[in-house]
């Protein structure tokens, strides 16, 4: 092509990237124009050199109150925003999206049209940095099927025990690693400088799984994966990272994901990690309108953390024990220093508080250690309490308690059964049903109302086996042991224990989770003497069934819609429903044992990517828990059911009508990760305004959060708008 020829070509271009530029400009003005605030609101339109950014995030953040506080929402089409009801103070606010790196921060106090400039990343490295941990995360490279079984230590060197990829895969995500925290945030897809220099990456990833408290759990959790074949493959995937290689790239938030406002707080301490949360009750969610936020830090410290979202002051409530000869977490061995704590034993915790629920009275229950593990006398063999005879119990690892705000008392109970997660009944007695965490062999339960009345702990408790009826007359016999064949003159005990626990609102069922693998659900029928007369059904996962359309294994946390139907998390990367009344063969008798109705499971693969090595149905995430919201507490609509997206630092909200997930993303601070949550209405009359999620950062590391040392956990709300711009 000749000078003569592209001279006027040149000429055209730049005329024409003159006008572009101009009318970008043009456009931002005029949808700055479109942005209305009012006093307690900040907006105004995010553009970069690409020109209106939609679908990023815009934050601001204030240390001007009591706790720090932050508000975040996203852009529209144009690119405009609104950050609504914020308090009066001095707010930094950026700019956070995919494809972008933060903006330079600009100081601003509500009532100002702000408009402000994005920034296109430089490199995809660059941008790769904000992606969330299950992106990074799906780089891994797991042991191919053929792998499987193992072939031992002098092998491959996984277990001979390990028979499938799945239930390696299960170890690796929610039953070990992921429990406790992210894989694939920049703590732990990297090797911290401060750990110490190594001779290579295995043994810097051998090392650094002793570091702190949570160190012999680690190791202990390496073991069951086969050391050689688990530190090969963190190795492997740490040295990719480090060479270059990238993750696929999140999308950034589309349709109603654009209409969430997310509002945080700091609570507790930078040394205390949260399990979960409660605002309200389960069953009642106007309970407890505009109140405080009660938190539990499990083995971290002796207190409930406690937040007025009002006033923003968080505050604490000490939980005391029965026993002062109650285990503590700070007896737990440091194998190795912590690069984040060195040798500190940063957890001082007796109580171990888990899981929090509020009763109709406004008072917050928790499962909480009182005493050591060796049970009372009225528990054990010999006894003649009625559960007691039917099934003694040696040993419980943790109890009840119950705080009332109004008294500012905390009352401890003593119970034989274990106690990890929690839900009341809706019934006369407002029976507390519990979970054990998985162990124990027993479900147990407080008849709230009686307690209430007799202050009697031991008349007011009982528990039960998990006896199934596999003689199929109906109703509980005398039974074989989990260890026996099945007769067909009695039913049969199983060796299992509820880590989940729902009660159905349609017939008072109580549903639990049982883990391991393949896992399963499990149904317990109380009868009208439950010690005696309980019977249980159990349903196992899909796995290799090939009545199943899809496959799937190991759930965690459950809970369950109006309609009876019950939606739990599976380590396959699914949120799967159990809907009991599609099972078409006989629910009780000698077959009916976990693999008799696979018709009764559906399962919907969680958003973000897959494992490489993994060429089965579902996803490279995580998920710790769910939750239903079965009033419409959030705006999406009645039962739709939540999982917490830990890998994907969201909440992750299913429409089951429309078989889509709703991403409920949380960009700041990179790192959130819930093990719980739950929906309050405070104004049926303020709209959008008056409703909302709770939750909180639940991971055993906040120092693993953006921010690193210091970071501490934060209570979040979230809300839905009608529109990007509603204020």
């Amino acid at each position: 092509m000749s000078k003569r020829l592209l001279y006027p070509r040149m000429v055209f271009a730049a005329i024409a990237g003159v006008f572009t530029a101009s009318q970008v400009v043009l456009n931002a003005q005029q949808s700055a124009e479109a942005v209305r605030v009012g006093k307690d609101a900040i907006g105004g339109v995010v553009s970069s050199t690409n020109g209106p950014e939609a679908g990023v995030w815009v934050i601001a953040e204030t240390t001007g109150l009591p706790t720090k506080f932050v508000k975040i929402v996203v852009t529209d089409d144009g690119g405009r925003y609104v950050l609504p009801q914020l308090p009066k103070a001095n707010y930094k606010v950026w700019v956070r999206g995919y494809g972008l790196v933060d903006s330079q921060p600009i100081q601003v106090t509500p009532g100002k049209i702000l408009n402000l400039k994005a920034v296109v990343a430089p490199s995809p490295r660059a941008a790769a940095e904000y992606h969330p941990a299950i992106y990074w995360f799906s780089l891994l490279k797991v042991p191919d099927k053929s792998e499987f079984p193992g072939t031992g230590s002098k092998g491959n060197g996984i277990p001979e025990t390990m028979k499938s990829q799945g239930q390696w895969l299960h170890l690796v995500k929610t039953d070990s690693c992921w429990s406790c925290h992210q894989m694939g945030d920049k703590a732990t897809r990297e090797i911290p400088k401060s750990l110490g220099h190594f001779d290579s990456t295995t043994a810097a990833w051998s090392r650094r799984l002793l570091s702190g408290q949570a160190g012999n759990n680690m190791i202990n959790g390496l073991a069951q994966l086969g050391p050689e074949r688990a530190l090969k493959m963190f190795a492997d995937w740490t040295d990719q990272i480090a060479a270059g290689e990238l993750p696929p790239a999140p999308p950034r938030p589309q349709g109603v994901e654009r209409n969430v406002v997310i509002t945080e707080w700091d609570w507790a301490d930078p040394k205390a990690y949260l399990h979960d949360e409660i605002a309200t009750d389960k069953r009642s969610p106007t309970l407890n309108a505009k109140g405080a936020i009660y938190g539990a830090a499990e083995l971290s410290v002796d207190y409930l953390p406690v937040l007025d979202p009002g006033s923003a002051v968080a505050s604490q409530v000490r939980v005391p024990v029965r026993d002062p000869k109650t285990p503590s977490s700070a007896d737990d061995r440091i194998a190795a220093p912590s690069p984040y704590w060195g040798d500190e034993a940063i957890w001082h915790s007796q109580a171990n508080v888990h899981n929090p629920m509020f009763d109709e009275k406004g008072r917050v229950w928790i499962t909480s250690r009182i005493r050591p593990s060796e049970n009372p006398t009225f528990c054990k063999e010999g006894s003649s309490h009625p559960s007691a005879v039917l099934f003694p119990l040696k040993t419980s690892g943790r109890q009840l308690a119950v705080y009332d705000p109004k008294t500012k008392q905390v009352t401890l109970i003593n119970t034989c059964f274990g106690t990890h997660h929690l839900v009341f009944a809706e019934d006369a007695n407002n029976t507390l049903w519990t979970s054990s965490g998985g162990g124990g062999g027993a479900v147990g339960w407080l008849n709230t109302k009686m307690f209430d009345e007799t202050h009697d702990e031991e008349k007011s408790q009982g528990w039960t086996a998990l006896i199934l009826d596999t003689n199929g007359n109906g109703k509980r016999d005398e039974y074989v042991e989990p260890d026996q064949p099945i007769d067909p003159t009695k039913d049969k005990r199983i060796n299992a224990a509820f880590y989940g626990v729902t009660v159905s609102p349609v017939d008072r069922s109580i549903w639990g989770t049982v883990l391991g693998f393949p896992g399963a659900v499990a149904r317990l029928h109380p009868g009208p003497n439950p010690p005696a007369t309980a019977l249980a059904e159990i349903y196992e996962l899909p796995w290799n069934d090939p009545k199943a359309p899809v496959h799937g294994f190991s759930p965690r946390g459950l809970d369950i819609d109006r309609n009876g139907v019950v939606w739990t998390v599976i380590a396959s990367g699914h949120l799967a429903s159990f809907d009991r009344r599609k099972c078409k063969g006989p629910l009780n008798g000698p077959t009916a044992t976990g693999q008799h109705c696979p018709e009764g499971w559906t399962l919907y693969q969680l958003p973000g990517p897959q494992l490489k090595g993994v060429n089965d149905a579902g996803g490279a995430e995580a998920s710790y828990y769910d939750w239903v919201d079965q009033f419409d507490t959030f705006g999406l609509g009645k039962n739709v059911p939540i999982a917490t997206g830990n890998g994907n630092d969201a909440l992750l909200a299913f429409l089951p009508e429309k078989g889509e997930f709703v991403v409920l993303r949380v960009p700041y601070p990179m790192g959130f990760y819930a093990k719980g949550m739950d929906g309050r209405i405070d104004d049926l009359k303020a709209g959008w305004k008056g409703k909302g999620l709770w939750a909180t950062y639940g991971t055993r590391t906040p120092f693993h959060v953006e921010g690193g040392k210091g970071t501490t956990s934060k209570v979040l709300h979230f809300q839905l708008r009608p529109d990007p711009l509603a204020h």
